[in-house]
């Protein structure tokens, strides 16, 4: 729990750290800032499986994990957007984003076992890419606070969306049908991220 909180706290940080971090985009709050944010996750297949398959993976680990690993996806986010949104250097963001989603795909499909604070090191790695490109990306007249809401948002929603996944999956298959079927996901999750590799 105490993990959890510093976790929560470091992530409330920075947001609180994202204006000053973006001073050279001009623009002033509105709520086109959030929307902007909150639809640049959901609008790429990379975000959207990578952020997805994070939900599966915690969900699948259970435990600490559960929360652990959205947690640290989006400490770790909001960091890297902040540094996208400064303008700092980030080699290889479209093969880290790539990678990510071939990555987690595969740990869901194959479940190899690794301690909580592997899962989210590894998590966290991942995470800064994707917030990089969010930043990035960020329109010049965007709100940093409302962009960076929006896309924290969608984020969390999207690790619910995975964890729900698994749950549903649980509740209503049994047994090793219910556990290939988790796995399953997973392996579509990497596939997808194969043919992201392929069309790019």
């Amino acid at each position: 729990m105490r993990r959890t909180g510093l976790a929560l706290g470091l992530a409330g940080a920075a947001l609180m750290a994202l204006p000053a971090a973006a001073l050279a985009h001009p623009g002033h709050m509105e709520p086109a800032g959030f929307v902007h944010g909150f639809e640049h996750p959901l609008g790429g297949l990379d975000h959207l499986l990578a952020m997805v398959a994070v939900g599966l993976w915690a969900a699948q680990s259970g435990g600490r994990a559960l929360v652990a690993l959205p947690a640290a996806f989006v400490v770790a986010m909001i960091l890297g957007g902040i540094a996208g949104m400064a303008g700092l250097p980030l080699p290889a963001v479209e093969f880290g984003i790539l990678g990510s989603v071939l990555a987690l795909g595969a740990l869901v499909a194959f479940q190899p076992k690794l301690s909580v604070g592997v899962c989210v090191a590894i998590t966290a790695a991942f995470a800064v890419f994707h917030g990089f490109a969010h930043g990035v990306e960020m329109p010049a007249a965007a709100s940093p606070w409302a962009y960076g809401l929006g896309f924290t948002v969608a984020t969390a929603l999207l690790h619910a969306g995975g964890i729900g996944l698994i749950v549903a999956v649980r509740r209503f298959v049994q047994g090793n049908a219910g556990r290939a079927a988790v796995r399953g996901s997973g392996a579509l999750v990497a596939f997808g991220g194969v043919a992201l590799v392929l069309l790019g």
